[in-house]
């Protein structure tokens, strides 16, 4: 209980998680815009923005997908490939280092594909193939890139911090991607209100400087210099990974299906609480909005806290703890459905929020039975989570068909999904930190 973080090498490491963050946002509130704007029936409801492809709210959805499905399966393969690479920089600086100059190449085009389009032919798919083509292709090399990005460098985290101070450097590396999901918000419109491409090429400059913080600030551990790697392939890291004890073999599947469930309940919030606040609360998109911005922020804020807290209470205790609590706030939000209520409901649900996610990362990898697997492990991780980023939508817009358009019911899906968290957390026996 004598560690003690290092919060400088950890703030500096999550500077790498600050220019993801960044990115992510930038591209998730401007690519559908681009691939939507003049098809009629989005100008019709958002007034003409910019040039775009026309496509339909579906073909758009489709596409912004594909992030997730790519990081579906190759996320976890690069995570059992770092494990198992050995170079002079290290096993995970390699993917870092290979991937940020394609993602922002690629990012930094997205936009000028859409600037090709003349005026004249905006929303005029059959026309604009050679535009889309050039658009696409931008899109799936920056997508590619930052699915090889993400699980290496995230691994880092526990590559170079001991178990038991894993929560509190997770809550640092979530601060950081706050701040960078912040600074997307703000100062990514008011660089897209001076130009489209204005965002796109801040994000990529600064995913270059967060690349170089990153490799200048963080050695990895000496103990996987290049004699250290085996011979095995990595499809055999991956089976090593469910290689190990049964009563560690039950905590991983349990913890890995329970962050599936709460991140799909999750999502109901996440995707469609402005559709709630437009059609229920009768407020504009905008303030639906900035409503969901009191849970982010609270989140931000309580992401550091909520890592200490783990060290005191425990991580499965502390993870319980969120989950029993927002649900119980998501229940209450159902029955007061005012504009003023709900913001606090939704401030005190992203302190839930901070204690389940920022704990369930160091939970996964220190089930590992070797340091060797935590890219593997973390890989995992972002498998569950993936998968319900993918899954979690489809099935809650089905629900929201299925009962006739009735966006409450968001409120009733997410605690009915954490209660199930609930019931996998119970039967967890691994995933404290362990002593040093």
């Amino acid at each position: 209980m004598n560690q003690k973080l290092d919060y400088k090498k950890t703030f500096l490491l999550g500077f790498g998680f600050l220019g993801v963050s960044f990115m992510w946002l930038v591209y998730n509130s401007y690519v559908p815009v681009f691939l939507q704007a003049g098809n009629p029936a989005f100008e019709q409801n958002q007034g003409t923005i910019t040039a775009g492809f026309g496509l339909s709210a579906v073909m758009a959805g489709l596409i912004m997908t594909l992030d997730n499905i790519a990081a579906f399966f190759i996320q976890p393969v690069v995570g059992a490939l770092s494990d198992k690479t050995r170079t002079p920089i290290g096993r995970r600086m390699p993917y870092i280092l290979g991937a940020v100059p394609v993602a922002v190449i690629a990012f930094a085009l997205i936009p000028i594909a859409v600037n090709q389009i003349p005026p004249a032919l905006s929303g005029q798919t059959a026309q604009l193939g050679g535009q889309l083509a050039f658009f696409m292709v931008a899109v799936g090399l920056f997508l590619l890139a930052m699915a090889v990005f993400r699980t290496p460098v995230i691994a880092l985290m526990p590559d170079i911090t001991p178990s038991a101070l894993r929560s509190p450097a997770n809550g640092v590396i979530n601060l950081m991607g706050g701040v960078g999901a912040l600074l997307a918000t703000f100062g990514g419109a008011a660089l897209y209100g001076l130009n489209k491409v204005a965002p796109f090429w801040a994000g990529s400059l600064l995913m270059v400087i967060a690349a170089l913080v990153v490799f200048i600030a963080i050695k990895e551990p000496k103990e996987y210099d290049e004699a250290s790697g085996g011979d095995e392939r990595w499809w055999d890291t991956l089976k090593a990974a469910g290689a190990i004890p049964s009563e560690e073999r039950k905590s991983l599947v349990l913890i890995l299906l329970a962050i599936f469930a709460w991140f799909v309940g999750y999502n109901a919030i996440e995707t469609f609480f402005t559709s709630y606040g437009t059609f229920r609360l009768g407020v504009a998109e905008s303030t639906a909005s900035l409503l969901l911005g009191f849970f982010s922020l609270s989140f931000i804020v309580f992401s550091i806290p909520g890592g200490m807290l783990a060290r005191r209470w425990g991580r499965r205790r502390t993870i319980v703890t969120g989950l029993v609590g927002l649900s119980v706030l998501l229940v209450l939000a159902s029955l007061v459905p005012n504009v003023y209520a709900i913001g606090a409901i939704l401030f005190l649900g992203g302190v839930a929020w901070a204690l389940i996610n920022i704990n369930s990362l160091p939970m996964v990898v220190d089930i590992a039975p070797d340091d060797r697997l935590l890219g593997t492990y973390t890989g995992l991780y972002y498998l569950s989570a993936t998968l319900a980023a993918i899954a979690g939508p489809i099935l809650n817009g089905w629900i929201i068909d299925a009962t006739g358009k009735n966006y409450n019911t968001i409120f009733y899906v997410a605690p009915a999904f954490m209660l199930v968290a609930i019931v996998c957390m119970f039967f967890v026996t691994r995933g404290e930190a362990k002593s040093a």
